[in-house]
């Protein structure tokens, strides 16, 4: 090969490895504007509080289930319900939602157990169900692992207020975990997920999608996509909530605060499962765009330039590379951690993020190359964002058999 085509090959790569940097100063110019939009926005008119049916699809016991469960009990707000579903009659959560019935008389909590199976989503299930009992037209659905502080329901509704609304969702800070697993996890809130969706935000002009941490919206908007029932074989329904009502013409809206997200003290193994179901998930939801994410992973790129770079002489523009990099990313995790979101926690994790994007890439390859996931315990196939079960035979008879079904 002739040094004029090497010389060609490498500025290629150069200039290729230069596109991650480039989205990395967007990511981070949409993350400073949004931030700084919001702290220039009125204060938060109250005057509109329609009642709510809080529902909360639940299946076994989170870490802090109980305090996650309480503090949607010390809302602020002149009238709500809390209204809890589990597929399983005896579920070890339902001890947590009773006590919480005892401690807490004044506030309406109510839980279901005969779940009809609409689908192969055992969450969305429970959703189906919970909005057939649901009293009140607004719904907010929420993660069992979120806690929110008393004006939670305030922030929630506030943009109902504009008919145009047709979905409201959240970031959301860390509260608790500690482990290696949940440090990586909080930093991919600010580091992944807030300049991502800021950046479509920008891009599109607006959001066409949901976080499940908190999905909010009226029974006559899910109606028009079909209810629940209509995303029942779904896997990644928070996206497809969003997506389906911005789709008819609503607009999704973030919500000024966000909530708290209760990690678990999960082993790193766990940590790479979820991290995979949820590129998977991705994958299947917008591919094209999955695919274009090899150019949001900068860390390779950097590495690769500078050994480029260095393996042509210039080594300032190796170094360069790996500089710039750095600088961005602990840039963006500053900006939309630390300064937008506020999380106390994300300033002395800071040191981990170049390890934090070392994952996210790996996770991102691997999710080329398997639909399997593992969701609550249960194994799946994603197929054209669907679901489709693996059943394990021999474990399902060993189960029957130890309840004593023949």
């Amino acid at each position: 090969m002739s040094e004029t085509v090497l010389s060609m090959l490498r500025l290629a790569v150069l200039v290729l490895a230069a596109g991650p940097l480039v989205y990395y100063l967007l990511s981070l110019y949409c993350t400073i504007e949004y931030f700084r939009g919001l702290r220039r926005l009125p204060p938060r008119d109250d005057s509109f509080a329609p009642p709510v049916s809080i529902l909360k699809a639940v299946r076994g016991v989170d870490p802090g289930a109980y305090e996650n469960f309480a503090s949607y009990c010390r809302l602020d707000y002149p009238e709500y319900e809390l209204v809890f579903a589990m597929a399983d009659p005896q579920d070890p959560v339902i001890p947590v939602i009773e006590k919480l019935q005892r401690d807490f008389p004044d506030r309406s909590i109510r839980f279901v157990t005969d779940v009809p199976r609409v689908g192969e989503n055992n969450k969305v299930n429970s959703l189906c169900t919970l909005v057939k009992e649901a009293r009140y037209e607004l719904l907010v659905m929420t993660d069992s692992d979120v806690r929110v502080q008393p004006d939670y329901l305030r922030e929630v509704v506030a943009p109902f207020a504009d008919r145009r609304v047709g979905a409201v969702t959240c970031f959301y800070r860390c509260a608790g975990g500690g482990t290696l697993a949940a440090d990586l996890d909080m930093l991919g809130m600010c580091m992944d997920s807030v300049p991502s969706a800021l950046v479509a935000r920008r891009l599109e002009g607006k959001l066409q999608f949901a976080f499940g941490w908190t999905m909010a919206t009226t029974k006559e908007r899910l109606a028009e996509i079909g209810g629940w029932e209509a995303i029942a074989n779904h896997h990644s329904d928070d996206f497809e909530l969003g997506n389906r009502i911005a789709s008819k013409g609503h607009r999704v809206e973030l919500m000024r605060e966000p909530v708290s997200m209760v990690f678990p003290q999960e082993k790193f193994g766990d940590f790479l499962r979820h991290e995979l179901r949820w590129a998977i998930g991705l994958r299947n939801v917008r591919p094209a765009g999955y695919a274009g994410m090899i150019f949001t992973h900068g860390l390779p790129w950097a590495v690769l330039a500078a050994v480029v770079a260095a393996g042509s002489g210039w080594i300032g523009t190796a170094a360069a590379f790996v500089g710039v990099y750095l600088a961005l990313r602990l840039s963006m995790a500053y900006a939309a951690g630390v300064w937008g979101l506020q999380d106390g926690n994300i300033a002395s994790k800071l040191w981990l993020a170049p390890a934090r994007d070392a994952i996210s890439a790996a996770v991102w390859f691997a999710g080329f190359f398997t639909n399997r996931i593992t969701w609550r315990g249960l194994e799946y196939r994603v197929r054209n964002r669907l679901l489709e079960p693996i059943r394990d035979t021999r474990t399902e008879t060993l189960q029957q058999n130890a309840r004593g079904v023949k």
